[in-house]
């Protein structure tokens, strides 16, 4: 439980927030594998999971749009597509099994995600599937509220591969239909399990958010400035690769 490993659980979570925030996720679903090892309620972890996507990619995003970074005309018809689906996912009743299942399935997605080559530059005309990339935003929303992760991490390799934006526009677009899609799961997890255990939740994960504040901060602000993005990323999906294949031993 939270309570039997309060700092090593912080620290997990502070180092986690530190090396997405570095290459502009959240961390949700990492969150959510740390918070099964521990051995708490699995209806708890996608409450806690979506509050700490929140907490970190908040300040990315404001500092992406005080920036003029933001496309919003094109990142909007994505989040607009993404957001009722990821309510809708959150609404799902799922089995334990099944959940875990999902979720270290989806941590080892995610580390082969974290290899995927980013550029700062992109290079050539957007590709043909760059016009369908919205229609990526629904099941990836879906998804999000129904395991407890934002989805960009999913979505930013797809808009780098199709070449629908420049790298920052692209990283922009991400941090805000992970912060939105968290959001709305989080309510749709909030519906389905009643208000009380979103209270439960937070109440008992206190210092993890404390911790996702500092190490999301440090992040943005220093990691990247410290080790090429290259070394984070790939210490990233070493992270999310061993927690995910401790996750699927155990299901």
């Amino acid at each position: 439980m939270i309570g039997a490993v309060p700092v090593l659980l912080a620290l997990a979570f502070a180092v986690t927030a530190l090396l997405y925030a570095s290459v502009g996720f959240g961390g949700g679903s990492t969150y959510s594998a740390l918070l099964a090892l521990s051995g708490l309620d699995y209806r708890l972890l996608p409450l806690v999971s979506l509050a700490c996507n929140i907490v970190v990619v908040s300040g990315s995003s404001i500092r992406f749009a005080r920036a003029g970074l933001t496309p919003w005309k094109k990142a909007g018809v994505i989040v607009a597509l993404g957001a009722p689906m990821s309510f809708l996912g959150g609404l799902t009743p799922i089995r334990e099994a099944t959940f875990l299942t999902l979720l270290g399935a989806s941590l080892m997605l995610t580390a082969l995600t974290m290899f995927v080559p980013v550029k700062e530059d992109t290079e050539g005309a957007p590709t043909r599937a760059a016009r369908f990339m919205p229609l990526a935003a629904a099941p990836l929303g879906y998804f999000a509220g129904l395991v407890g992760i934002g989805g960009g991490i999913f979505l930013a390799p797809l808009l780098h591969l199709a070449r629908w934006h420049e790298a920052r526009g692209i990283a922009s677009t991400a941090s805000l239909f992970i912060l939105v899609n968290s959001l709305f799961g989080l309510a749709g997890q909030m519906v389905k399990n009643g208000p009380g255990l979103l209270g439960a939740a937070l109440g008992a994960s206190l210092p993890l958010l404390i911790a996702v504040v500092v190490g999301g901060q440090i992040g943005s602000l220093f990691a990247a400035r410290l080790l090429p993005p290259r070394w984070i990323r790939w210490l990233t999906a070493l992270l999310v690769g061993v927690v995910g294949v401790r996750l699927l031993a155990g299901v």
